[in-house]
C-alpha cells in the first residue's frame, strides 16, 4: 500500500498537467478558432439592388445572418439598437458599409474585409462609415477585452475572503455587497476617469462593474457555503477556465467555436462585458439580457450563502450538549 505521502506526490504529479492541459484548452482553442459564425449583418436598399448581396454574404459559410431592411435609416438603427453589427446599403451613390467599432473593433475590421472578398463593391468602392466609434482611450477595444481578467480575479478572491474568514449568514451577504460596490466604483475611476477607455454614464457603469463582481463573489461564496471550501475552487475553475475565455470581450460572442460564444454570456465575465459595452457605448441598447443573466447569478450566490448559514446554525443547534450534573442539596 502507498504511503499517505506517495499518493500526494502522484497526485500532484498527475494533477498539474491536467490543469495545464485544462487552461491551454480554454485559452488557446477559442483564439485558435476565431472565425464569424452567424454573425448579425444588415443589408438595406431595395429588394432587387440587395437580393445578389445577400445571396453572396448568405453563402459565406454561415458566417452571417442576414438582416434585411428597406432602407440606410432602419440599418442605422438596427447598429443602435444592437440587432447587428454592421450593415451594408445599396444605394444611387455607390455601397456603402456601416459599422460600429464599439461593439468590437474586431468584428468591424472583419466585415470590411468580407464585404471587399465578396465582391461586394462591384459597382465601386465600399465607403465605411463607422457609426458608433469605439473611444479614443481604447480604439482597438484591448482594455476592455483586457478588464474581464481582474473583475474575475477580484470577485473570486472577495468570496473565497469571505469564506476563510468565517463570515456566514447576513455578516457575508453584507461583506459581499460592500466589497463589490467598492470594486466597481474604484473600476469605473480608472476605466473611466483615469484611462478614458469607458464614455457612458459613470454611476451607471460602476453599477455594471460591481455587479459582475457581485456575480462572481457571490457564486464562489454561496457554493462554499453549501458544500464547504471545495466549492471556492469549483466556482473559480469555472470562472476562470469558461468564463474568462469565452467572454468574447476580445471579439464578439459570435466568433468563437460553438458553443463557447453562447455558453460564455450564461457566465458572469461574458454577461458582464457585453453589458458594459451596451452601458458605456449604446446608451444601455440591449442591456436587458446580460443585466438579468448577473442578477440572477447574484441573487443565487447570495441566497446560498443566507441558506448554508441557515443550515450550519440549524445543524449546531442541533447537536446535544453534554449532560449536566445537577447539583443537590446534601443534609
Amino acid at each position: 500500500m502507498p504511503s499517505t505521502t506517495s499518493r500526494r506526490l502522484i497526485a500532484v504529479i498527475v494533477l498539474v498537467p491536467v490543469l495545464a492541459a485544462l487552461a491551454l484548452w480554454a485559452f488557446a482553442w477559442p483564439a485558435a478558432r476565431t472565425a464569424p459564425r452567424d454573425l448579425p449583418l444588415g443589408v438595406a436598399g431595395p429588394p432587387a439592388a440587395t437580393a445578389q448581396l445577400a445571396k453572396q454574404l448568405e453563402g459565406h459559410e454561415g458566417a452571417f445572418e442576414i438582416h434585411r431592411y428597406a432602407d440606410e435609416a432602419a440599418a442605422r438603427g438596427a447598429i443602435e439598437d444592437r440587432t447587428v453589427y454592421g450593415a451594408v446599403v445599396v444605394a444611387p451613390r455607390g455601397p456603402e458599409l456601416l459599422t460600429a467599432s464599439a461593439a468590437g473593433p474586431a468584428v468591424a475590421q472583419f466585415l470590411q474585409q468580407a464585404v471587399a472578398r465578396q465582391g461586394a463593391a462591384e459597382a465601386g468602392q465600399v465607403k465605411t462609415v463607422d457609426m458608433v466609434a469605439a473611444p479614443a482611450g481604447d480604439p482597438r477595444g484591448a482594455a476592455l477585452g483586457a478588464a474581464v481578467l481582474p473583475l474575475a480575479l477580484a470577485g473570486i478572491v472577495t468570496g473565497a475572503v469571505v469564506t476563510l474568514l468565517g463570515l456566514r449568514g447576513a455578516r457575508a451577504v453584507v461583506a459581499l455587497l460592500g466589497a463589490s460596490a467598492l470594486v466597481g466604483v474604484v473600476a469605473a475611476g480608472i476605466a473611466h476617469s483615469w484611462l478614458g477607455v469607458l464614455t457612458g454614464e459613470w454611476w451607471a457603469e460602476a453599477a455594471v462593474l460591481g455587479l459582475s463582481a457581485l456575480a462572481v463573489s457571490g457564486a464562489v461564496a454561496g457554493l462554499a457555503a453549501l458544500i464547504g471550501t471545495a466549492g471556492v475552487g469549483i466556482a473559480g475553475a469555472v470562472v476562470m477556465f469558461l468564463g474568462n475565455p469565452f467572454s468574447g470581450a476580445a471579439t464578439a460572442p459570435e466568433m468563437l467555436p460553438e458553443p463557447a460564444g453562447a455558453i460564455g454570456q450564461w457566465l458572469p465575465p461574458g454577461a458582464g462585458a457585453t453589458l458594459l459595452r451596451s452601458v458605456s457605448y449604446f446608451d444601455g441598447a440591449a442591456a436587458t439580457g446580460p443585466a438579468l443573466t448577473l442578477t440572477w447569478w447574484a441573487a443565487l450566490g447570495l441566497g446560498a450563502v443566507l441558506l448554508g448559514g441557515s443550515l450550519r446554525a440549524r445543524k449546531a443547534g442541533s447537536v446535544p450538549t453534554a449532560d449536566r450534573r445537577e447539583l443537590t442539596t446534601v443534609g
